[in-house]
């Protein structure tokens, strides 16, 4: 299995429209990647550090499984220039993504 993680730094005064995102974006990637492959989807909220009074890292990370590194990689030949493309729509912000192979 793999997850692909999405991550939104926690920059002061960066431009993060959540309704947008999460009403609009996050439900046009599960239309366009659920046919190669995306098997989940989940979106936290960063809401603080580990120690007490610390801001979190992330404001906003997306968690989006697949079954495979192939249907990942299909979903984004086909459909990535129209997710990358939607960002502008709701931050100023540049994501940090990564790729994992799910082992637990």
């Amino acid at each position: 299995m793999i997850r692909v993680i999405v991550s939104y730094p926690n920059k002061p005064g960066a431009r993060f429209d959540e309704d947008y995102y999460l009403n609009k974006h996050c439900p046009m990637v599960s239309r366009k990647l659920t046919p190669h492959g995306m098997t989940g989807f989940a979106v936290d909220r960063g809401i603080g550090g580990l120690m007490p009074g610390t801001p979190a890292e992330y404001m906003m990370q997306a968690h989006i499984l697949f079954s495979s590194v192939e249907g990942l990689q299909a979903g984004m030949a086909a459909e990535g220039a129209s997710i990358l493309a939607d960002i502008p729509n709701y931050t100023d912000l540049q994501p940090q993504i990564q790729v994992n192979q799910v082992v637990l």
